[in-house]
């Protein structure tokens, strides 16, 4: 990541054309005033690569600001409900809503596109499985790829799969039997894909094959780019599709070298772009080739999986083979339907809990806000997501270090499970002295991280100045470091709280409260169960469905998209059914 100074930030802004993200300087009191005050948050990638995430504004004309130009007075009326609050509006129209005893603010403005698309990952099997230690039924074989997704692994026995530092292992115990390895992720259309692997034997009595997979829809329905090597050490590319087991060949194969002695890698690498699939295969350890050996069209598959299958032909003789993966990367890709969100409201943040009294004070604050493109709390949200660039703060206690920026959600444990515990002051790699006079020191394994609270925590706390506790606090006053807490004790209102059989229904809910689930701790979803994960409301997607921000393992940081879960209170998603308490900060 590149480090970029607040200056050559605001340069690059005013040399920016129409769109331009986030742009202004940042409200005090946030401690943002410590970082880059205007960003463009997320960059989009160049060329043929699709974009990654990114929160976009119309051209900022005159016109922008019409809708919310304040006149001469503004009138303050409480609004009826269980939750007290004060609309504010100028000849007619709404320029604030505040809710009593809390903070936060949504005022209108320019409307924005929060959108999000899958990262590039790498995944180098830095673990050991399977887990022994757990009852067969709970092993996995392959794991969690970071930031990709979870291995989904089918083949005549389980335990022809595994993983030892460094190498995902498939063990051709039978002849003609497929072995898929995929990742659990159906919506991928556009990709550029590669891996790295190697056979351990030169086969006897006929060949074996080892395919990259892509818009794969199941076991008989796939494409794949397909190395054989065959029994005289030659190996031959194939670019194929199986239409219900029925294999066609998309182009002639080709014979890449000759004599290649057991252990030797090979990268297949393939780039699909619509109905176009371009490939090429070489020997890991020479230079990638300039030219695509396969340049094809069809259209028969539209977006599906990517992985790998191995194969070991009728008539080998030499069995057990193994295929050693040491790499299987995504350097870009695009889902079918990215998350999206588009909506005017902005999330600012009072100096203290609005009491219900309306005063000159407030009104000078909201005043100076009306129109504002200052970055607010979904737009420092949307900073950490994937693709957003790197910021430096120039000036304050992070002086120098990263504060905005893609951010992981934490280092693997040998079994490849991401660790929780990336606070904020951790992923900028610094100690922090919290406002309950507690001190927690840096954590070099987890810079650049933030679990969920931790998440929560950089944008409310670090970027917006609310007051953080090192740990748990009961007082109210300040954000708790875990979401079990928070749920009890963050500053703010409650709005809505489960009954303890359903969901709570979150008919006030607004852009910015904190969503809370009891998601995977084990336990009931009661009244007293224990929450376990936290969010940030985004807003209303494009299909009408409520869709919030938080950081996870499975997609290996911050997301509001839907791997390894739909990022959505609707429905009958994970999350949907676990929310358990919604707060207002």
């Amino acid at each position: 990541m590149t480090h970029t100074s607040r200056r050559g930030l605001l340069a690059a802004f005013a040399a920016s054309a129409a769109s331009i993200p986030l742009s202004g300087a940042v409200a005090a009191p946030a401690r943002a005033a410590d970082t880059a005050g205007s960003a463009q948050a997320l960059a989009a990638s160049a060329g043929a690569a699709p974009s990654l995430s990114s929160v976009t504004l119309s051209p900022l004309d005159a016109s922008c600001f019409t809708s919310v130009t304040l006149g001469a007075s503004l009138t303050a009326t409480v609004l009826p409900g269980t939750v007290p609050r004060t609309e504010v509006t100028s000849g007619g129209r709404r320029v604030a809503l505040l809710t009593h005893g809390a903070r936060t603010v949504v005022l209108p403005g320019p409307r924005r596109t929060f959108t999000e698309n899958k990262r590039p990952f790498v995944d180098d099997f830095r673990r050991t499985l399977p887990d022994v230690s757990l009852p067969v039924a709970d092993r996995t074989y392959w794991g969690t790829s970071p930031g990709g997704g979870s291995w989904s692994t089918l083949g005549p026995v389980d335990t022809d799969y595994s993983v030892v530092p460094g190498t995902g292992l498939i063990t051709l115990t039978t002849d003609y039997a497929s072995r898929h390895a995929t990742l659990r992720d159906d919506a991928i259309a556009d990709v550029d894909v590669r891996s790295v692997a190697r056979f351990d034997k030169v086969p006897t009595g006929d060949a074996c094959s080892y395919a990259l997979s892509f818009g794969y829809q199941d076991t008989h329905n796939n494409y794949r780019a397909r190395l054989s090597f065959t029994t005289g050490g030659a190996v031959q590319l194939r670019v194929e599709k199986e239409v219900a087991d029925t294999v066609t060949q998309l182009a002639p194969a080709l014979t890449l070298d000759t004599d290649v002695p057991a252990g030797t890698d090979w990268t297949i690498r393939v780039l699909r772009e619509g109905s176009r699939i371009r490939a090429r295969a070489w020997r890991s350890a020479s230079a990638e080739p300039s030219a695509w050996a396969v340049d094809v069209e069809d259209s028969t598959f539209g977006p599906g999986r990517v992985g790998l299958r191995a194969l070991a032909n009728d008539g080998c003789t030499n069995l057990p083979v193994t295929l050693a993966v040491s790499r299987f990367q995504v350097d870009a890709g695009s889902w079918e339907t990215p998350p999206s969100v588009t909506h005017g409201d902005w999330v600012r943040v009072l100096e203290k809990p609005f009491d219900g009294t309306w005063t000159e004070d407030i009104e000078r604050t909201i005043r100076g806000w009306a129109g504002s493109t200052a970055p607010d709390v979904l737009a420092y949200a949307a900073m950490f997501l994937g693709g957003a660039p790197a910021v430096t703060a120039g000036t304050g206690p992070a002086q120098g270090r990263q504060v905005l920026g893609e951010a992981g959600y934490g280092y693997p444990d040998p079994q490849g499970h991401l660790y929780e515990g990336a606070d904020f002051h951790e992923y900028m790699g610094i100690g922090w002295t919290f406002d309950d006079g507690g001190y927690t020191g840096p954590s070099g394994k987890q810079v650049g991280n933030l679990d969920c609270s931790g998440y929560t925590r950089m944008v409310y706390g670090y970027h917006m100045g609310v007051p953080m506790a090192a740990g748990a606090d009961t007082s109210g006053l300040r954000m708790p470091r875990a979401s079990r807490h928070m749920a009890d004790h963050a500053p703010g209102v409650r709005v809505d709280r489960t009954d303890g059989t359903n969901p709570p229904a979150a008919a006030l809910l607004q852009p910015g409260d904190l969503v809370l689930f009891n998601a995977d701790s084990g336990d009931d979803t009661t009244a007293t169960a224990t929450v376990d994960h936290v969010g940030i409301y985004l807003g209303e997607d494009a299909a009408g469905k409520r869709r919030f921000l938080s950081s996870r393992k499975t997609v290996n940081g911050p997301t509001m998209a839907d791997l390894g879960g739909a990022s959505l209170l609707d429905g009958t998603g994970t999350y949907a059914r676990t929310l358990h308490t919604v707060h207002r900060v």
